[in-house]
């Protein structure tokens, strides 16, 4: 057997030649690598520098707007009141023609009529901004929109729980108080 084992070994030798790689003909084959290869990793390459040019115009873009949105922020904060103040401005000047006619007045109904005209108007300028006063009195008594001050026995057992007085009115603006009435509450 042993004999078996080396003919075996000689005739595996034999049929395989053995050959160190010859360094010229590698880089022959590096060299003749089809242009398809190199012209595919230009065009992958080329993809890649428009896919990076892409995001950074797109980075760009997002940063100019959030430094946009920012300022227009602050801007509105600055002016969020003009609106209403451009409402309010002529029924200052009706107050300074107001009292300026009140000076020379010799009738005080006059006067008083005046005064109760300039307040209709400013309350109808504000109620067209949303402002809406709150009517508490006789309403069962709530924590979102009453502030209580004190409670005081009921008159009747109606108004148990419920407002009995009103000393400050309260305000919504457009639906969202803006502040709570303060109230007297019936125990």
């Amino acid at each position: 057997m042993s004999d078996t084992k080396e003919n075996v070994a000689e005739n595996v030798n034999d049929s395989v030649p053995v050959s160190e790689p010859n360094l010229d003909e590698t880089e022959q084959n590096e060299q003749k690598l089809p242009e398809s290869a190199a012209t595919e990793e230009e065009v992958l390459s080329e993809k890649l520098s428009e896919a990076n040019d892409k995001f950074l115009r797109l980075y760009s873009e997002f940063d100019n707007y959030r430094k946009r949105t920012a300022r227009e922020k602050i801007e509105l904060s600055k002016t969020a009141g003009e609106d209403i103040f451009k409402t309010i401005l002529p029924l200052l000047d009706d107050f300074e023609r107001g009292i300026k006619a009140a000076e020379n007045a010799t009738e005080v109904q006059a006067v008083k009529e005046g005064m109760v005209l300039i307040f209709q108007k400013f309350k109808n300028a504000l109620q067209q901004k949303g402002l809406t006063e709150m009517d508490s009195k006789g309403q069962a008594f709530d924590a979102d929109f009453h502030e209580a001050i004190t409670n005081i026995a009921a008159p009747d057992d109606a108004l148990k729980g419920k407002v009995v007085d009103e000393l400050e009115k309260g305000y919504l603006l457009n639906g969202k108080v803006i502040r709570f009435a303060k109230v007297v509450v019936g125990a």
